[in-house]
């Protein structure tokens, strides 16, 4: 029998148990107390199959219950498995030499990019700092003239006296003729 029957043969037993304490009580007012007694038996023997019946009821609700988280254990498990074997089949797909490279390679593009930000932002190592120094000394000695050694002529329209301003600071003056 499903839920479904149990419970409407339930309800039947429970209104046959009302019609027969509602007949007991008119056959012990009539006086026919063994036709009531009767009546009083089937009640009970009614009620005791209601017990039965409930029993029942809640055991299958128990095994629904127990059934419904069983489909749902069993479809957790197939989406681990589906999830294990997708994640073994990555796995395959990937090897560990490559990842290797692959990080040995982002490695050096991330050292390249830092020699070029720290280029362009300015920040030298000394080593940097000297052979600049050194190419900057090079290029000035290759344009400029050299310098002479020699003492170079005064001019004769001109010449250099110092002025006292009266205990303060002495001036050179640069007179011509």
């Amino acid at each position: 029998m499903q839920k479904d029957d149990l419970n409407k043969l339930y309800r039947n037993y429970k209104t046959s148990i009302e019609k027969d304490k509602e007949r007991a009580k008119e056959l012990i007012k009539d006086g026919n107390k063994n036709l009531a007694l009767l009546f009083l038996k089937k009640k009970r023997f009614y009620e005791t199959k209601m017990d039965y019946i409930q029993q029942h009821i809640v055991q299958i609700d128990l095994l629904s219950r127990e059934i419904e988280m069983a489909q749902l254990n069993q479809g957790i498990y197939e989406m681990l498995k589906q999830g294990n074997e997708a994640l073994k089949t990555l796995n395959q797909s990937i090897s560990i030499e490559d990842v290797e490279m692959i990080l040995n390679e982002t490695s050096e593009a991330a050292e390249k990019q830092e020699e070029i930000s720290a280029m362009i932002s300015g920040q030298l190592t000394d080593k940097d700092l000297t052979e600049v120094q050194h190419e900057f000394d090079v290029l000035v000695k290759n344009q400029l003239p050299e310098v002479p050694t020699e003492e170079l002529p005064q001019p004769e329209s001109s010449r250099i006296r110092t002025e006292d301003n009266v205990g303060r600071k002495k001036k050179v003056v640069l007179e011509e003729f």
